[in-house]
């Protein structure tokens, strides 16, 4: 486990669902499979479940916050 500099567990690599992703996107659930579809969203897909880690979503979004 890796423990984030106050000694708290690091929750970075924590796998999240689609609905995980949605509401912390605040974006409908379709939105979210559409975009891990055509690979724009950092996804793994697991038998007929998409699957997210908490990490590459925080990436995504800063990477996306830098564009103009």
């Amino acid at each position: 486990m890796t423990l984030q500099p106050n000694g708290a567990p690091s929750t970075d690599g924590e796998i999240l669902t689609v609905m995980d992703v949605a509401r912390f996107l605040r974006v409908p659930k379709s939105t979210v499979y559409k975009l891990a579809r055509v690979g724009e969203l950092p996804a793994s897909k697991i038998g007929k479940h998409w699957r997210f880690l908490r990490r590459d979503i925080h990436e995504w979004m800063h990477s996306r916050s830098h564009q103009g």
